[in-house]
């Protein structure tokens, strides 16, 4: 127990999470996970659970959605591993005292950001990349020298239970803590007062959480959705932008947060498009997709239902055929889609492309704009002044031109979303960035008191005159 006895320890018989909550605060009262060492041996520790229970990740992964080896590698296991060796490169970098500029006031003072851990954070992930979702943030918050909460999604089952069964017994259990439960136990979780909250899921959910944080005015992240648009030009290669387009859509069954949501293109292009798309269909998923190795399943038979619905909008020219004892989908594409339908009204989050009609790049720049800024957008075209001009005319979390979610391979681009598709950003040192207060530091001289009888009254012009002279003059950083 901490000496300062900051947090009164919890009393018998009050909800599950008090006493869990209570040991970590003590926990990070002590100071524990401040010192670098503690940090990368945590950090390794992590390393170490991705190594040591592949397996068991890949059963659990293709048990929730689905998913292949290659796709869960991809998509989960190496990304979080590249993480883990990232922070462990950089850890000593991120956490040294950054040194800023002075002005002629402060010249004989230091000044710096000191990045301090927020304390106790809680970290709750979705079930479409139940991994990656959960350990990506993770790795931040260690790195900063947080205690943390973790809150896998109930609904990828298999995972969870890979999450809750074999990662505490890598983690120091004084400082980090797995909780489970469904909305109800994650609706009394945040009744508690943490020190900050990083949430990836729906906006529906987001705001939720939002509003249980603004109980406590604590910070947080949200990494939301939406629906992401992709420009495809006249002047594009079809087969190249239906074999790219097809693999980002139809990647983890299309329950990607960043897959193109929906194709904006002219009537002629669409008509060039669509036999691309099935031939690039056919080539990575056989005649018959349902018997595919490497198409996945939707997670479950709620969100099953709810995507078959949406498949009576517009025309089907692609697909259309669902088995619900298997949770299958095909790889579908709707053309004759209306702004009004449910399909363009919602985020899919499924393996449907809807293909919506537009004269020209100014009425497809229109209908982005038009609509909640999304978290990500493609444009494609042998034209980079087509692309620059989708750049620089619209707004959303991440773009990418001539190519689909491959952005989210680099550590050296933060990842997040703008508006209703979230706010905050993570991946490589934003991750420790967000988990780490950047506290304004100015340490000064206990001595030469006579320097500062300027600044004190009574004030003449002259005092006026040099005080405004010196704050306005900057001088180098020291180092």
């Amino acid at each position: 127990m901490s000496s300062k006895g900051q947090y009164p320890e919890p009393e018998q018989g009050m909800d599950p999470f008090e006493e869990k909550l209570w040991r970590l605060k003590e926990a990070f009262n002590t100071g524990k996970t401040k010192p670098a060492k503690f940090r990368a041996e945590q950090l390794l520790n992590l390393g170490h659970f991705l190594q040591d229970n592949s397996k068991e990740l890949h059963d659990a992964l293709a048990g929730d959605l689905g998913k292949s080896a290659f796709e869960s590698d991809l998509s989960e296991i190496i990304l979080c591993q590249n993480e883990v060796d990232l922070a462990l490169k950089n850890l000593q970098t991120w956490m040294k005292d950054e040194s800023v500029s002075t002005n002629l006031l402060t010249k004989l003072s230091s000044a710096f950001i000191r990045k301090e851990p927020f304390g106790v954070v809680l970290i709750i992930a979705p079930w479409n990349y139940p991994l990656n979702l959960m350990i990506m943030p993770l790795v931040g918050a260690i790195a900063a020298g947080n205690c943390v909460v973790l809150k896998p999604s109930e609904i990828s089952k298999n995972t969870e239970k890979v999450l809750a069964e074999l990662l505490p017994q890598y983690l120091d259990q004084s400082c980090f803590a797995v909780v489970l439960g469904g909305p109800e136990e994650t609706g009394q979780l945040l009744k508690h007062k943490f020190d900050y909250i990083f949430f990836t899921g729906s906006p529906r959910v987001g705001k939720i959480v939002m509003t249980a944080a603004a109980k406590h005015l604590t910070p947080i992240t949200l990494e939301l959705g939406g629906k992401n648009p992709c420009y495809v030009d006249d002047d594009c290669n079809p087969q190249t932008v239906a074999n790219r387009v097809a693999w980002f859509r139809y990647f983890n069954a299309g329950q990607t947060c960043v897959a193109p949501d929906y194709i904006l293109c002219s009537q002629e292009m669409q008509e060039r498009l669509v036999p691309a798309l099935q031939n690039a269909i056919t080539r990575f998923y056989g005649d018959n997709p349902q018997t595919s190795p490497s198409l996945g399943r939707i997670i479950n038979q709620k969100h099953f239902k709810r995507l078959q619905g949406l498949l009576g909008c517009g025309r089907v020219v692609i697909g259309g055929q669902s088995d619900e004892g298997e949770r299958y989908i095909a790889p579908t594409v709707l053309v004759d889609v209306q702004e009004t339908e449910p399909v363009m009204q919602e985020e899919i989050f499924g393996p449907i492309l809807p293909l919506v009609t537009v004269r020209s790049l100014d009425e497809a720049i229109d209908f982005i704009n038009r609509r909640e800024k999304p978290l990500a957008l493609y444009a494609y075209s042998n034209s980079c002044q087509v692309i620059k001009q989708v750049l620089a005319r619209t707004s959303s979390g991440g773009f990418c031109g001539n190519d689909g979610f491959m952005y989210l391979t680099l550590s050296s681009l933060p990842f997040g979303g703008v508006g209703s598709s979230g706010m905050g950003r993570y991946h490589g040192k934003f991750s420790f960035d967000t988990f780490s207060n950047q506290r304004a530091c100015l340490l000064c001289s206990p001595g030469m008191e006579k320097l500062n009888d300027l600044r004190y009254p009574p004030y003449g012009p002259w005092n006026q005159q040099f005080i405004s002279w010196a704050m306005g003059s900057q001088s180098c950083t020291l180092l």
